[in-house]
């Protein structure tokens, strides 16, 4: 049905512009802001660095793509989704999306709606970001205009959990605002919709989506540090336990990415703000966050044990998960990082990661051909490392031989040749 709003999307990145196509493609004209004038022109020439969007949704959506403010002007429903960081004392870091509420800002009229998609605490719509919507505009929030929410729950390099084919939480300011909401959701969302009954609902509802993930993972890992200390195999554990029909499927690994490994400090801080030490969260978060450090440990470990003198190692992948071209918050770099500080020389590789990018973000040139090393670090099973197996480990080690740390265990272990040692989580 349609619901007769102007839509603009501010922020084209992993999350914005899968929303502004899924939009444009059903006929809607959707102006589609980023601040970025790069962003714009590779995305009018027809590419998404994020490869969230293929060239050919690119060309049959409905898009006004730019990067000048003006041209909101013309909308009447805002769509927000810019990044919501932690800083380095792992605090909200709530700039882009304050300055994006004063561009929307700019451009609001009477009888507008602004939705935030961006994650974030409970009351943060409310108390952050609408008063800087009211001062730019001279507007009255309630009377002028209204603001909703609903949580961004696109998982990047997931092809088959899209924008449109997942449950919509959504949320207004009142109830006109909520249905009006609810119907330009509905309009190409086809998972179905589910009203929250207020803002700080649906915040809170996000936030501890990923923060829920966060805490089995670290269960996992956990057990991954148990089970090596018992010389149990913590694959064959959990494939014992997976057995039983509510187990639930979780496997240690690194956490990263702009998601599972942020979110819950978005969480703990206003837990703390109200007076609450949330005690299993920030558990979680610390032995998630001391994954890296600890594969990198092992590895020198079993590679002096061996009697390898100055060490060399080939780290595969660098982005913060699989089949993925984002680096941000890679716990990988936790790896590369705490192996130089031994000394140990370290080559990293990934063919998905922008070279430049990761030059400019962790100093890393990356390495097309890498030279045969002591130990081969699987840190992110690619699909493109996945099909070429153990042929590849083998031709990246010295003589075919030596140590493989197969983070996620993405080898097979009956396959492995009889000179290689491997070590998984």
């Amino acid at each position: 049905m349609p619901h007769g709003r102007k839509l603009a999307v501010i922020g084209l990145g992993y999350v914005g512009l899968p929303v502004a196509v899924a939009f444009g493609r059903e006929g809607t004209r959707v102006i589609g802001f980023d601040i970025d004038s790069a962003r714009i022109a590779e995305l009018k020439a027809g590419r998404d660095r994020t490869c969230e969007v293929e060239p050919h949704d690119l060309a049959r959506s409905n898009l006004v793509l730019t990067s000048d403010p003006g041209e909101l002007n013309s909308a009447d429903f805002f769509i927000v989704t810019v990044p919501t960081p932690i800083d380095q004392a792992r605090r909200p870091d709530l700039t882009a999306l304050l300055r994006a509420s004063s561009t929307v800002g700019k451009a609001l009229k009477k009888g507008d709606i602004v939705v935030y998609e961006s994650t974030v605490y409970p009351g943060a719509t409310e108390e952050d970001c609408l008063p800087v919507l009211e001062q730019v505009s001279g507007l009255v929030a309630g009377r002028d205009f209204t603001v909703g929410y609903s949580p961004e729950r696109i998982n990047p390099g997931d092809k088959a959990h899209r924008f449109e084919t997942i449950t919509k939480v959504v949320a207004g300011q009142d109830a006109r605002t909520l249905d009006i909401v609810a119907a330009v959701y509905g309009s190409v969302v086809r998972a179905g919709l589910h009203k929250a009954p207020s803002i700080k609902v649906a915040e809170a509802a996000k936030v501890i989506e990923n923060a829920q993930r966060d805490l089995n993972i670290a269960f996992m890992n956990e057990l991954s540090a148990i089970f090596h200390q018992l010389g149990i195999d913590t694959s064959d554990v959990l494939s014992a336990a997976g057995t039983k029909w509510n187990f639930l499927n979780f496997t240690p690994g690194l956490v990263g990415g702009h998601c599972i490994g942020v979110d819950p400090y978005y969480l703990t801080y206003r837990a703390q703000k109200a007076g609450y030490h949330p005690d299993v969260i920030l558990a979680g978060r610390r032995i998630n966050d001391s994954i890296g450090v600890r594969v990198a440990r092992e590895c020198l470990r079993r590679l002096l044990k061996g009697g390898a003198a100055a060490p060399r190692v080939t780290v595969l992948g660098l982005t913060f998960k699989e089949n993925v071209v984002d680096i941000r918050n890679s716990q990988v770099f936790d790896i590369v990082r705490e192996l130089q500080s031994f000394g140990v020389s370290v080559e990293v590789n990934d063919p998905l990661a922008d070279s430049a990018v990761a030059l400019k973000e962790y100093g890393l040139t990356l390495a097309s051909e890498p030279q045969p090393a002591d130990a081969v670090v699987l840190a992110v099973p690619h699909d493109i490392y996945r099909k070429s197996g153990w042929p590849l480990i083998v031709r990246l080690l010295k003589n075919g031989r030596g140590l493989v740390m197969d983070v996620k265990g993405a080898l097979d272990p009956l396959k492995k040749p009889a000179d290689i040692e491997v070590w998984r989580l």
